[in-house]
């Protein structure tokens, strides 16, 4: 059987560093949404050796970002550049430097 354990539980004895899966259960999220913000760098993971950990810290960041208001549209909105309309000499035709005899 899995681990019955409540997500609360697992931060309790606070260890360190998290699984991908503690971590999930933590977030109250899916393995994989873990391993996609993971891969996005969204979440910053740790490697020693061939497991990948993710720390306590990392995980509070993360949910404070989330929670910090959207940052504000600058207050001068970037103006695109107007292309010409002019369109003359696009489709006209040049003669051709070969003549036809």
């Amino acid at each position: 059987m899995g681990d019955a354990r409540r997500p609360r539980d697992l931060l309790s004895g606070d260890p360190l560093l998290l699984t991908p899966e503690e971590a999930a259960a933590v977030l109250r999220v899916g393995r994989t949404t873990i391993y996609a913000l993971m891969k996005a760098g969204d979440l910053r993971s740790v490697h020693i050796g061939r497991s990948c950990r993710i720390s306590r810290a990392e995980l509070e960041r993360y949910v404070r970002r989330l929670e910090a208001p959207a940052p504000s549209a600058p207050a001068h909105p970037r103006r695109h550049r107007r292309t010409s309309t002019n369109q003359r000499g696009l489709f006209e035709l040049t003669s051709d430097p070969v003549e036809r005899a």
